[in-house]
C-alpha cells in the first residue's frame, strides 16, 4: 500500500505589503522583536521555536487586549457601574 504524504506548504515569497490582518499583527510583533529582516529574507520557517513561541504569545496577549478594549467601548459609561477599590 503506498504511503500518502501530506502536501507541502507553498514556498511563496513573503510580501509584508500584502498581508491578512492576523498576519499583519504577526509581522508587526516580529518587527518589534527585531526579526523582520530574518522573516523577509528566509520566511517564517527560518525562526527558531523560541522566536516563534514569543511571537505567538505576544499575538495572544494583543488579541486579548483588543477584545477587552472593544468590549469596554461597547459598555455605556453612565456612572451606574460599581467602582472597584
Amino acid at each position: 500500500m503506498p504511503v500518502i504524504m501530506p502536501k507541502k506548504k507553498k514556498d511563496e515569497p513573503f510580501d509584508p505589503r500584502n498581508l491578512k490582518p492576523e498576519e499583519l499583527l504577526k509581522f508587526e510583533i516580529a518587527e518589534e522583536l527585531g526579526l523582520s529582516d530574518k522573516v523577509i529574507a528566509s520566511g517564517w520557517r527560518s525562526l527558531t521555536a523560541k522566536e516563534s513561541g514569543r511571537i505567538g504569545g505576544l499575538m495572544t496577549k494583543r488579541k486579548r487586549e483588543m477584545q477587552r478594549d472593544a468590549l469596554g467601548e461597547m459598555e455605556p459609561d453612565d456612572g451606574t457601574a460599581e467602582s472597584v477599590l
